[in-house]
């Protein structure tokens, strides 16, 4: 059988009507923060066939900052076409109704430009600080209402880090950990205070994930609208480091009100007019 699409987004449809009941109830009783995970979503034959598509993390873009350190890519056409194929089966509008039943939330829509999307790969010691995601897609027309990840890396422990981590109390709390698991799907609520982060990842493997952001135009569990950028904060035992990064997102925040759609243009989206094996 081919894998594309359309025959995983069967599969993920049939894991979620399986486990609806149960993804409800954690999803209503995780807020702020509200999430909920689901193993085994693929045939674990067909994860592999994901992971072992995975480029190695020299081919994709390195993000190196106080702020994080790892791999991303959504230039899908320069890689195996399995990934981009795993990427869309997520946005299927049967997947996407499906978790609009289970989260409540209506009028989803998914991230077809990948704007932050796409595949990431943290390689031994890459990190990602406590942070808010940037409230809204690249025209600031939608907001930003869920973030889904899927992890491929086999044999995944929470010893190795490279977990997602839930800062229900905020950044000076204790965070919740989603362990990073082989063949798990995560999905978060995106807003004003879904502070995230993902640990060290202190093992010598390499921790691959599938990610996408579903878009909505109405704020999400807030009555009121609002914008900013993408915010990090250091973590508890990270004292200067959140001193620079909270003025470092203080800037970025001013500047983007005072030019609301950047001074530069966010080079990580799709461009599938871009042709492949050619950086865009």
């Amino acid at each position: 059988m081919e894998l594309n699409r359309a025959v995983m987004a069967r599969e993920i449809c049939k894991r979620l009507d399986q486990e609806r009941a149960g993804l409800e109830s954690q999803w209503r009783g995780s807020g702020p923060v509200s999430h909920f995970v689901i193993d085994d979503v693929l045939p674990v034959e067909w994860a592999h066939e994901i992971r072992n598509a995975f480029p190695k993390g020299d081919t994709m873009t390195l993000k190196r900052s106080l702020r994080e350190l790892k791999y991303v890519a959504a230039q899908m056409n320069q890689y195996n076409p399995l990934l981009e194929e795993s990427i869309y089966a997520f946005q299927a509008p049967e997947v996407v109704s499906r978790v609009e039943a289970i989260t409540g939330l209506k009028a989803l829509e998914p991230d077809e430009k990948l704007y932050a999307g796409g595949i990431s790969l943290m390689a031994p010691g890459h990190y990602l600080n406590p942070h808010v995601d940037n409230s809204h897609d690249k025209m600031r027309e939608r907001y930003r209402a869920l973030n889904l990840l899927y992890y491929v890396s086999p044999d995944w422990r929470e010893s190795n880090g490279a977990n997602l981590e839930l800062w229900q109390q905020g950044p000076k709390g204790k965070p919740v950990t989603v362990v990073s698991r082989f063949n798990r799907l995560a999905v978060m609520v995106t807003h004003e205070r879904s502070w995230h982060s993902v640990s060290e990842n202190k093992s010598p493997l390499d921790r691959c994930c599938v990610s996408n952001y579903y878009f909505s135009k109405h704020p999400v569990q807030a009555d009121h609208e609002y914008f900013h950028v993408t915010s990090f904060r250091g973590r508890p035992e990270q004292p200067v480091r959140d001193f620079v990064l909270r003025a470092d997102a203080a800037l970025r925040q001013l500047i983007r009100r005072l030019f609301p759609l950047g001074v530069k243009e966010n080079p990580h989206f799709y461009k599938k007019d871009s042709a492949p094996g050619k950086q865009p």
